[in-house]
């Protein structure tokens, strides 16, 4: 009899560690797409593509959800979206920390670059401007910039990313006009045709990106970031309003995920948290794109032939690669 009782509990025990290692493999495993992000900009696109053959390695469904760095933000808190890989300081902190302290999105690590995001202009400029980069030199140089458009005031492009340029110009007294760009294709089609015609352009630009491999340039120094300059009107330069300050030099930049993420898809999970980018290495990737003309898709696939170590090693071994990734 005791045999027996002994039995059944070593079956009951073998049932259930079963039952435990299916239900474990169902989650690693699970069926349900993993929805990633894609803006508008070179770098993320090309990032977005290597996650998904990452993903897809391990045995995961995943779509691509195109969104405006608007949108992203409600479908990342509602599960409607899964991943975003490029998440600017610059441009998204506002959004982002509101969304953290939410609770519907959660912080998947930051990269190793630093980013800036600011008015910029090439250097043949400085010539005809000599007290650039400094703001306050904007001013006296404001009809060099002067289009049809923005007649009497010099002409900002800026990019179709919320950044609140029209409330700098207005705090600092600026006499531009910000004429938006409707992509990142727009702006550098725009500003290669000033270079070569050697016109006066002032333009929003970023780093890293692979404008800075093919074009000498420099950012305009305005007043130092401080978050107060965001809430404080008494701060800085104008006591009445907002925004009289430039956007932060040695950013962040960050990979967020829906909340719950780390239990629908864990592995996926933890292979996001470990992806990390250089400057230099983003640059490149937006090079082959935008300069090489290879498709986001080709850069992606490039890049993890030429780089298998190292993505190799953000995959840990109990999450082990179950299809052939193109790299």
């Amino acid at each position: 009899m005791c045999s027996k009782k002994k039995l059944i509990l070593l079956l009951f025990i073998i049932f259930n560690l079963l039952t435990f290692t299916s239900s474990q493999a169902q989650t690693l495993r699970n069926d349900e797409p993993i929805k990633i992000v894609l803006n508008d900009w070179t770098s993320q696109l090309v990032l977005s593509h290597i996650t998904a053959e990452l993903f897809e390695g391990m045995g995961y469904s995943v779509i691509f959800s195109k969104k405006t760095t608007g949108a992203q933000w409600g479908a990342l808190q509602r599960g409607l979206a899964h991943v975003q890989m490029e998440v600017w300081q610059g441009t998204m902190e506002k959004m982002y920390t509101r969304m953290i302290d939410e609770g519907g999105i959660i912080d998947a690590g930051s990269h190793d670059a630093k980013t800036r995001e600011e008015w910029w202009f090439p250097d043949y400029v400085l010539d005809l401007c000599p007290g650039l980069p400094s703001w306050r030199a904007l001013n006296s140089c404001a009809h060099l910039f002067e289009t049809k458009e923005t007649s009497p005031r010099g002409r900002y492009l800026g990019g179709p990313w919320e950044k609140p340029d029209g409330a700098k110009i207005r705090a600092l007294d600026l006499k531009f006009k910000v004429v938006t760009a409707n992509n990142s294709d727009e702006l550098w089609e725009i500003l290669d045709k000033a270079i070569r015609n050697k016109q006066p352009i002032v333009l929003f630009n970023w780093t890293p990106n692979w404008i800075e491999a093919k074009y000498k340039g420099q950012f305009v120094e305005f007043p130092r970031y401080h978050s107060d300059c965001e809430t404080k009107p008494e701060w800085g330069e104008n006591k009445n309003f907002l925004h009289d300050c430039g956007n932060p030099t040695d950013g962040w930049l960050k990979k967020v995920a829906w909340h719950e993420m780390p239990i629908k898809w864990p592995c996926a999970f933890e292979t996001l948290t470990k992806i990390n980018f250089s400057n230099a290495m983003l640059a490149k990737l937006a090079y082959e794109v935008d300069v090489n003309k290879l498709t986001y898709q080709e850069a992606a696939t490039q890049w993890l032939a030429d780089n298998q170590q190292l993505w190799q090693s953000w995959i840990s071994p109990s999450c082990q690669i179950t299809n052939k990734i193109t790299g």
